[in-house]
């Protein structure tokens, strides 16, 4: 065969890979998906269509490996067996009355209940949520759970796990997670991982991506909770990583950038929530099971051991749920909404429906106050969020970004001056979709003027942006924003 024919050959069958390619592509790529996902997607395929299909085959959808599924349906059910089933001790008192369904909403979706007589201690400095956490520990006297993001042994750290360490001494059982490809991929990790054998505790990797061991999912499906509980009884969660304010990442150490975050210490029947969802995932990942004494000198009883005046709702959320519950909570507050939202969030990328909520309340006559950060760490959702200032400026929503070098982290939300949730969950498509998040709902006015003073303490820090200022940005900035904002989509 002379070689003019056998290239022809070749061609042809290129062609008609590249249109098969193609072809599944609009049968598979837009099923059970958004509008705009779908597009990206096949928009990826359209442009470069064996790399594009390989993208999508690999991180084209978010969906668990089965045997996960089916062990997250288990411990749903045992926490629904233990949980009441109404809510308990609310005594909401002057709660608006949508309130009512937005418990209700989350309830069906997550599965917890709205408990009241909480005490809530919100802390803003990382090294006051540090004391916090490791004088909890050092009163320990039955159990320990710990469950990070990024976990890593340094200078700033080393007191919590000397921590855990005498916990441990003491008979203590401590367990701890950390997500897989988060903390190993964290300067330094190898001495982590001595540490954490050294202790003595009982500690895993949440979503391990190990193929050859039978561990395979999407590989950037990601656990980003941040949870700590002290026997049932002390629970902290938040924005915070187990890490120094720097994240030992060398760029970040030549600007002198520091992570602002904060965590919320809680009293009360709400912590055995928090055990639960950390109970759930340590089912998930070890086997063993662990929820019945998360759960059982909380749920036992009608009448709960009251220790303040806040009602507390955790909402666990990710891949392994029927639908984005921490995204249908926020869009549910935010159209209930009457005169003021404040959103606090370091990777705010809002989908279609939060857009058009965000649009909805401008168009009342509410306040909306966003604030993010000047700086950011991640090239791709930094642009992503910046293509969507000019839209939001134009509803009129007011932007403050927190001032460089330092990257505003902490998350959460502010409705009337009553109703707040706050936790792991950032503003974007990534934690509604992919990531493993909890927030807490949060119903006090007291705990809303805290966390409102906080604003304003980050509104001080913070320079408001311009609608003017922002319209003169270079043209390469304007580009590089639209191509963010594309790819944000393909989830």
């Amino acid at each position: 065969m002379e070689f003019p024919t056998v290239l022809t050959w070749v061609l042809g069958i290129l062609i008609v890979i590249d249109l098969a390619l193609r072809l599944v592509a609009l049968f598979i790529v837009p099923r059970n998906r958004t509008p705009a996902s779908g597009t990206a997607w096949l928009m990826t395929v359209t442009f470069f269509p064996l790399i594009g299909f390989l993208l999508f085959l690999a991180i084209g959808t978010n969906h668990l490996p089965k045997q996960r599924r089916e062990k997250q349906r288990e411990a749903a059910l045992r926490i629904n067996g233990k949980s009441p089933t109404l809510h308990v001790e609310t005594a909401l008192g002057n709660a608006p009355d949508w309130f009512v369904e937005v418990i209700d909403l989350n309830q069906r979706l997550g599965g917890m209940p709205l408990v009241g007589g909480n005490q809530v201690h919100i802390m803003h400095e990382t090294l006051e949520s540090y004391d916090a956490m490791i004088a909890e520990i050092d009163r320990a006297q039955q159990r320990v759970h710990v469950q990070f993001y990024i976990l890593a042994y340094d200078e700033t750290t080393a007191p919590f796990f000397a921590a855990l360490r005498r916990a441990v001494q003491r008979g203590v059982t401590v367990r701890i997670l950390i997500d897989y490809w988060a903390s190993r991929r964290t300067r330094g990790f190898a001495q982590t991982r001595r540490e954490l054998d050294a202790i003595g505790a009982t500690w895993a990797y949440t979503l391990p991506f190990k193929p050859m061991r039978g561990h395979m999912q999407r590989p950037d499906l990601r656990n980003h909770r941040k949870i700590v509980t002290v026997d049932g009884e002390v629970g902290f969660t938040g924005s915070l990583n187990l890490v120094h304010p720097s994240y030992h990442k060398p760029k970040a150490i030549r600007r002198g950038m520091r992570w602002i975050d904060l965590m919320a210490r809680f009293e009360g029947p709400v912590v055995a929530e928090l055990d639960a969802v950390f109970a759930t995932d340590w089912f998930i990942e070890i086997g063993e099971e662990i929820i019945e004494e998360s759960l059982q000198r909380r749920f036992a009883r009608n009448v709960h051991e009251l220790r303040g005046p806040v009602q507390c709702q955790v909402v666990p959320s990710g891949p392994g749920y029927a639908s984005e519950s921490n995204l249908q909570m926020f869009l549910a507050l935010l159209y209930h909404a009457r005169h003021s939202v404040e959103i606090v969030s370091p990777y705010f990328v809002p989908n279609d429906a939060m857009l058009y909520a965000m649009s909805n309340i401008r168009a009342r006559g509410i306040n909306v106050d966003l604030y993010v950060s000047e700086m950011a760490d991640q090239f791709l959702v930094h642009h992503a969020q910046c293509s969507y200032y000019e839209q939001l400026l134009r509803m009129g929503v007011r932007i403050w970004r927190y001032r460089s070098p330092a990257l505003l982290h902490t998350k959460y939300v502010i409705v009337d001056d009553q109703v707040s949730a706050l936790g792991s969950s950032n503003m974007d498509m990534r934690s509604f979709t992919l990531n493993m998040e909890v927030t807490v709902l949060l119903y006090g006015e007291a705990t809303a003027n805290v966390l409102g003073d906080i604003a304003r303490l980050y509104r001080s820090s913070s320079v408001q942006l311009t609608l003017a200022e922002w319209s003169t940005r270079p043209w390469y900035k304007r580009m590089a924003d639209n191509i963010c904002r594309l790819t944000s989509a393909l989830q």
